[in-house]
């Protein structure tokens, strides 16, 4: 079955980000001192990648060292959390990661191979990811009230598309659905082009994805957005209202973010030294507008805000999350 045009242009694209960013960021010193190593829990060419590499060569510059990126995919990214975990607390390694091996998987796992809160370091809330609710322009709703009037009406049709179980978002689904009191059903999918198809083809009634892997679509005709997650209209659409606004209450603190982390036992010296490297690095325009165009808005927080927004979102889940009964397995 062949993909709807926009759809081939955004994996042609990402085929050729994914083999320009299989490119270290910079080659291994044949001597000297070791380069610092930006961790990545996901494959060479997605945007994570992408935003870990376009740091890697500003670090390279204000820390004065050659930087590396290194992929290290599987379980969700928590791989690369243990693998950095395990590494020396010398500042010559650095984890990149998206939210949920910090506020999620502490909930949804019986057993973790790390502690989230003692095993490493917050260093810098870098970026937010923010979500955007969508569907078909051929759909009969135009905004999420009319999407939530129809579904009250069809409550057979409650199929909400994801591209995983167990995150913010399928909590998210679970918390909207107790507060409009109809049946939603999140629908894993292997993919966003995979669900952005059923969407298309009307056999999925909405789905929750990244702004960035949607955009293409929106700005062809193709789908609606009918609302962003998080407390704030987000910077790259700000006339799309954020769910809460729309009526749609529970995915406050379902956007997605990406932060750094060190080894515990690193230095505070030390940490407070990448710490400024990061936050200078995601301030620079050249940063914010290349990392806009993939979807993200960079924040640049402390590593002391990082460490608060993890215990509010983890608190703020806690009850959702015990009472959908949902346990992840490997």
């Amino acid at each position: 079955m062949l993909f709807p045009t926009p759809l081939r242009r955004l994996a042609a694209a990402l085929a050729l980000a994914l083999g320009a960013s299989a490119v270290p960021a910079m080659a291994a010193p044949a001597s000297g001192d070791a380069p610092v190593r930006i961790v990545v829990g996901f494959a060479a060419g997605g945007a994570l990648d992408i935003f870990a590499r376009t740091l890697a060569e500003k670090l390279r510059v204000s820390l004065d060292t050659p930087v590396l990126v290194e992929n290290r995919p599987g379980a969700s990214a928590r791989l690369a959390l243990e693998n950095v975990k395990r590494a020396p607390p010398d500042g010559k390694t650095v984890l990149i990661s998206p939210a949920p091996p910090f506020t999620i998987f502490p909930l949804t796992y019986k057993r973790l191979a790390y502690d989230p809160d003692k095993d490493l370091v917050p260093v810098a809330y870098l970026a937010d990811v923010p979500l955007v609710a969508s569907a078909s322009v051929n759909q009969p709703y135009r905004t999420m009230p009319e999407y939530l009037a129809w579904v009250k009406r069809n409550p057979d049709k409650g199929g909400v598309g994801l591209v995983t179980l167990g995150g913010s978002i399928h909590f998210g689904v679970l918390s909207l659905s107790k507060s409009i009191g109809v049946p939603l059903l999140p629908t894993a999918y292997r993919g966003a082009v995979m669900m952005l198809t059923d969407e298309i083809g009307g056999t999925l009634p909405l789905g929750i994805d990244a702004v960035g892997g949607q955009m293409e679509l929106y700005r062809a005709g193709k789908i609606r957005f009918l609302g962003v997650t998080g407390t704030r209209r987000s910077t790259l659409l700000p006339d799309v209202p954020t769910l809460a606004e729309a009526g749609a209450p529970g995915f406050e603190a379902a956007s997605g973010w990406y932060s750094a982390f060190v080894p515990a036992g690193t230095p505070p010296a030390t940490v407070a030294r990448i710490e400024k490297a990061l936050l200078d690095a995601v301030k620079d325009p050249v940063v914010r507008d290349k990392m806009s165009a993939l979807g993200m808005e960079m924040n640049g927080k402390p590593g002391d805000a990082l460490r608060k927004l993890i215990q509010a979102q983890r608190t703020q889940w806690g009850p959702v999350v015990a009472a959908s009964g949902f346990t992840a397995s490997e």
